[in-house]
Parts: C-alpha cells; structure tokens; sequence
C-alpha cells in the first residue's frame, strides 16, 4: 500500500472548483480509498492504484486547463 497527499492547482480559470471536483470523480474507477479536504485529498491504495489514480487526475484537469499538480507520496502505514 502507498498513500498519497495530492493538490489540484487550474490555472487562467474561473472555474477551478469544477475543474478539481470533475477530476476528483475519476478517482472512483480505482477503487482508492479518498479523503478530500479544503486543499488536497490523500488517497490510499496499491502501487498500481494510486499511480493510475495520480495519471487520470491530471489528466482529467489538463484537459480543461493548465494545472499544477502537487504530490506527496508515502509507504509508510502512519
């Protein structure tokens, strides 16, 4: 299990909350588990898991706008 703090920033957008909220959903395909806060969510899973979550996240912003993704990722179980 690998656990990882992550921060959408949508860039020349003055719709970042959606933009955030539309890529936050496509998460659910991999099963992670979520906790979202005001200015990141962590998400916990496998290796797999989490890196194919952390891909389609940006991907999924990307599209709308330039963002910034900033990630912070762990194995360790605290």
């Amino acid at each position: 299990m690998i656990s990882a703090e992550v921060s959408l920033y949508p860039q020349k957008t003055t719709n970042a909350s959606q933009i955030i909220n539309g890529s936050l959903e496509s998460l659910q395909q991999y099963g992670l588990q979520t906790n979202v806060g005001s200015i990141s969510t962590k998400v916990q899973g496998t290796e797999e898991e989490v890196w194919e979550g952390l891909k389609t996240l940006f991907d999924e912003a990307q599209k709308q706008s330039e963002t910034n993704m900033v990630v912070t990722l762990t194995n360790s179980a605290g």
